[in-house]
């Protein structure tokens, strides 16, 4: 039951039936980038309907691309060939981290000056990460307080780099991938811990050679993008509050079909794995370097886990419904390494505390992570998504095995990345 921007979440018996996702959210912005870029039209299925990737549409109409939806599921971009059009006022990227700091690789090579923008949440997230190297490669970049938005890019030239990213960052390496398009000579990057690897694959796809290592990856400048058409494969980042909503009860039964399976991503159901849910994979198959299938699930009782290091980093999206199903497994769930999640479009350490111990958890708050003892029984309550989509989600989640209901307050949030989220939630769940 939902008004206006409150929703109120009773108790379940079970989870029951079948999902299919929205497009993947990091897929569709990386397309849509470099179908502006492209040479000729880009067809593309099931793009992501949450608002951010209508953020990274919308600046790319500003910069003189044209697109358009044939119907509900078809969208068609006419790339500019590498030459995009001066905007007219500044780009805004409302909430979305992943246009402003992927795009701005693109910005950076164009031969005019460009305004990135944001909502209140966008213009507290750091961007020195993606100013530093691109400053390196000879773009003038300003940032309007220290390093957040608003940016203000100065395209030209670039030269390339090699660069080695202090943190691990799929939106870091894709911006500078995507500068060294426009630069001279090969532009590389390397990571501490191996991210996601969408720009890589959506650069191969759209017809340039990547280079890949044991450490890095590496573009060559002055390369032609030809247009794909393709299918944009289900959200996992997504799928993981309905695969963590059939973790809470045993004997639950879920199918997933067209599911993102990228390794660089399933890490989220080695860990469900971990906990005990019973997961199978079936119709395997590869689009345009992605893998994509249909994933079953049956629920058991749930153990405990410990996530740290490299799975933290492969993780990050998919830590805060995690953090929230942890007070129901036996064992708990300890998160280690994950600073990164406090500069989100929440403090989202600080706010899932919160959040568990309005519903009567015990938590542990620390400084890089969470720790969350299992064995524990949450009681409904009024809990606040902080404008961020995830949190929303994630306790929509955990409310569905709460003693009582529970109300979650600016719940409009998850419209960020999926609109359609709590009548999804609301047809697989048993009463």
């Amino acid at each position: 039951m939902s008004s206006g921007s409150t929703v109120v979440i009773r108790p379940a018996r079970n989870v029951s039936g079948s999902v299919r996702l929205p497009g993947d959210k990091s897929i569709s912005h990386r397309y849509a980038m470099l179908a502006a870029i492209a040479e000729g039209t880009t067809v593309l299925s099931n793009y992501s309907n949450g608002r951010d990737c209508a953020s990274t549409l919308e600046c790319i109409r500003s910069l003189g691309c044209s697109w358009h939806r044939k119907d509900d599921n078809l969208l068609e971009i006419h790339g500019r060939g590498g030459v995009l059009h001066p905007p007219t006022g500044p780009l805004n990227c409302g909430n979305s981290g992943s246009t402003m700091r992927m795009l701005s690789g693109v910005l950076a090579g164009q031969n005019f000056t460009s305004e990135m923008i944001g909502d209140a949440s966008l213009s507290r997230r750091p961007m020195k990460r993606v100013i530093t190297p691109l400053q390196a490669m000879g773009a003038s970049i300003t940032a309007a307080e220290g390093d957040r938005p608003p940016l203000l890019i100065k395209g030209q030239r670039l030269r390339s780099i090699d660069y080695k990213t202090p943190i691990a960052s799929a939106q870091v390496k894709t911006c500078i991938l995507f500068a060294g398009l426009f630069a001279d000579g090969e532009t590389r990057v390397e990571e501490p811990h191996r991210t996601r690897d969408h720009g890589e694959l959506a650069l191969r796809a759209f017809g340039a050679e990547v280079k890949t290592d044991r450490n890095g990856v590496a573009v060559r400048g002055g390369q032609t993008l030809r247009p794909i058409e393709a299918t944009i494969p289900g959200d996992i980042s997504s799928a993981a509050f309905f695969l963590c909503a059939a973790a809470l009860f045993p004997g639950s039964q879920l199918s997933l079909a067209g599911l993102l399976m990228n390794p660089t991503r399933a890490m989220l159901l080695d860990t469900l794995l971990r906990l005990g849910l019973t997961i199978s994979v079936t119709q395997l198959e590869e689009h345009h370097g992605e893998l994509v299938g249909t994933v079953q699930v049956e629920g058991h009782r749930l153990q405990g886990t410990s996530i740290g290091g490299a799975e933290t980093a492969a993780l990050i999206d998919e830590l805060p419904v995690l953090a929230a199903i942890a007070p129901y497994t036996e064992r708990g769930i300890e998160i280690k390494d994950a600073r990164e999640l406090r500069v989100k479009e929440s403090d989202r350490i600080a706010v899932v505390a919160k959040n568990l111990r309005a519903m009567g958890a015990a938590v542990e708050e620390r400084e890089d992570g969470l720790g969350i003892p299992g064995g524990q029984t949450l009681r409904g309550a009024k809990v606040d998504s902080h404008d961020d989509h995830r949190i929303a989600m994630a306790f929509a989640v955990a409310a569905l095995r709460a003693e009582g209901e529970t109300t979650i307050l600016n719940s409009d949030a998850a419209g960020v990345s999926y609109p359609a989220f709590f009548e999804t939630l609301e047809s697989i769940v048993v009463r």
